[in-house]
């Protein structure tokens, strides 16, 4: 017959199975939550809302029930002064289970079980601009045309047009002529020597003979 068999193993002796529960318990209520496999945190659900339970009555009796399983000055006063506090007109039901679905390796189902009213409260972000790096000069002319008012604009245009006559005359500068290149030929023949003749041609000459 199954008699005084309730609740699960763990797969620990009877002081390990006490000390996992004892442990979670004071993560659980040093963090208000805790992320543990699913079997362990319904092993831990009834064992910490019975420390909560005997919090309640806040008197020297109670947080010497509290500090016999939570070996933790700072966190057994916490539960007295301020977790119990918080659910003094809740009768019961004082933690949350929330499946998170198979962990990856073992394939283990995990947990979070969490204090009622210590959900996460995440804050809206504020959209933060990326500077703008590396842009070329003609990027950051038009970025200034559509930042600038129609004034501005007007006399960026009119930077634009005096910077293109003068690119124009740099070019113009040099006369507009560029001087051909010198064959090898024309320097020899400067220096009062003959163009050298092609091969085939002597080839050809000797061969005839």
């Amino acid at each position: 017959m199954k008699h005084r068999v309730a609740g699960r193993k763990l797969g620990r002796t009877s002081a390990h199975r006490l000390a996992v529960l004892r442990n979670l318990s004071i993560s659980l209520f040093r963090h208000e939550r805790v992320r543990t496999t699913l079997m362990k945190a319904k092993e831990l659900r009834p064992f910490a809302e019975r420390l909560i339970t005997a919090g309640k009555r806040g008197d020297v009796h109670a947080r010497r029930r509290v500090a016999r399983s939570i070996h933790d000055t700072e966190v057994a006063k916490k539960l007295v002064d301020t977790i119990s506090t918080r659910f003094a007109e809740r009768p019961g039901g004082y933690t949350r289970i929330v499946k998170l679905g198979p962990r990856r390796g073992d394939g283990a189902e995990m947990a979070v079980i969490e204090l009622i009213g210590s959900e996460l409260k995440i804050a809206p972000q504020a959209e933060v601009k990326k500077e703008q790096k590396g842009l070329g000069r003609i990027r950051e002319r038009f970025s200034r045309r559509r930042s600038a008012p129609e004034g501005e604009e007007d006399k960026d245009a009119g930077s634009g047009a005096e910077e293109k006559p003068s690119r124009r005359g740099r070019a113009s500068s040099g006369g507009g002529r560029t001087e051909p290149k010198a064959s090898p030929g024309g320097a020899r023949a400067a220096r009062g020597g003959t163009p050298r003749r092609a091969g085939r041609s002597s080839k050809s000459g000797s061969s005839g003979k």
